[in-house]
């Protein structure tokens, strides 16, 4: 069956590739929809979506861009523009998979787009700065970025081969009939290296039950994600195990998650069971990219490429009346589980980050700060207990029952 791909890109500088991508997709059998986000001259081939059409959207006029000559506001008018087509498109059924192809301001404009659109949908981005940090481009979606080896500035040797296995890519994507298979309700969980025996147990339980359980990494982009899905009402309920994205948020770390973690849940109602995992960390990438103002600190090499450094009781205190904050604003049932004997495989005695008034600091302020109906739960006994995690799942069971 015919699929369509829509092409997003600049006409003016990229005509002659995306021409070269568009035939090779013609030839797979499928069509395409191509949105010039070009500013600076004519298009090189007519698009379906106009370059005037894309600033409209954006709030502007392509002749008032062109007036202002800034390329900055340029590319943040179309990206919006473009985002906005696109999402309208999406909801006529006017494509299935995306494809863009650029250097740095044609890769944000397109992936502003993808972001915008739903995860399953197949997207691809070409790009001349794929082979660098790529989160502020693909944020927490599913695009697939693709490193163009060599600029693309015209069709040789190496940027054919390159196009051309961007073409079948996207064509093999939405090519790609998904087996059908038995739908269960999801609930989210998450998940670090430190509290995984906790959350693979609850995993089990869960499962047993009958549902199906998306499993988060807390590495920023991994709880992001799970609010996202959330928030768009993929959720019925919520084991919040590892709430460790709040430490770098608050101290600085590489692994926040932003201001809005702990939100989504209460905010639709999910119920939602919640810990406090690894709150006894922030993390930074190797040892020597630590902050010097940290370098007294209690530190531990995780691996050569993260460092970790203990929370002290300040932050934890900190820590403590912004997680309560976050769940005191919940509309649906939601229970607050303390592990007593450490909330971390190294928080508990013997271990590095081992330090009881940090954890008390942390428990005192939830206890002062937490307000019904929010059910506060005290357990002797450390994050990775089995006995925890069956606590944990318990109680989020006997929620969706109800």
């Amino acid at each position: 069956m015919s699929k369509t791909i829509l092409l997003i890109g600049t006409l003016d500088t990229k005509g002659a590739e995306y021409s070269y991508v568009k035939d090779l997709i013609t030839e797979r059998g499928h069509q395409t929809l191509v949105l010039d986000a070009g500013v600076v001259g004519k298009p090189t081939f007519s698009p379906d979506i106009s370059a005037e059409t894309v600033a409209e959207a954006g709030g502007s006029s392509l002749a008032e861009l062109r007036k202002k000559a800034d390329r900055g506001v340029a590319v943040e008018v179309m990206a919006k523009g473009a985002a906005k087509l696109a999402q309208e498109y999406l909801a006529a059924g006017k494509f299935d998979g995306v494809l863009g192809l650029g250097g740095s301001g044609g890769t944000a404009v397109a992936t502003t787009a993808m972001r915008e659109l739903p995860v399953g949908l197949p997207k691809i981005m070409v790009s001349t700065v794929a082979s660098g940090d790529v989160q502020p481009y693909v944020g927490i979606k599913d695009i697939t970025m693709m490193y163009s080896v060599v600029d693309i500035a015209g069709l040789n040797r190496i940027s054919r081969r390159i196009l051309g296995n961007a073409a079948g890519a996207i064509c093999g994507m939405v090519e790609q009939e998904i087996p059908a298979a038995e739908d269960k309700q999801l609930i989210s969980a998450t998940m670090f290296g430190v509290t995984t025996p906790c959350v693979d147990a609850i995993r089990e339980r869960l499962e047993q039950a009958g549902y199906e359980i998306l499993v988060f990494h807390a590495t920023g982009s991994g709880g992001q994600a799970m609010e996202s899905l959330i928030s768009d009402g993929f959720i019925t309920g919520v084991a919040d195990v590892t709430t460790t994205e709040w430490c770098d948020e608050l101290v600085g770390g590489v692994l926040s998650a932003g201001p809005n973690r702990l939100e989504a849940a209460g905010r639709k109602g999910v119920p939602q069971v919640v810990s406090c995992g690894a709150l006894d960390m922030v993390n930074f990438w190797a040892y020597d990219t630590v902050p010097p103002k940290f370098k007294d600190r209690i530190l531990y090499k995780h691996n050569p490429n993260i460092t970790l450094m203990r929370t002290n009781p300040e932050e934890c205190a900190e820590l403590g009346r912004i997680i309560a904050g976050k769940l005191n604003q919940a509309k649906g049932p939601t229970t607050l589980f303390l592990p007593l004997k450490g909330v971390s495989a190294i928080d508990k005695e013997g271990q590095p980050f081992y330090l009881p008034e940090a954890d008390a600091a942390l428990f005192k302020a939830l206890r002062e700060n937490i307000h019904p109906p929010v059910e506060l739960v005290e357990l002797d006994m450390e994050i990775n207990d089995p006995a925890f995690a069956a606590a944990m799942s318990e109680r989020l069971l006997e929620m969706l029952a109800n």
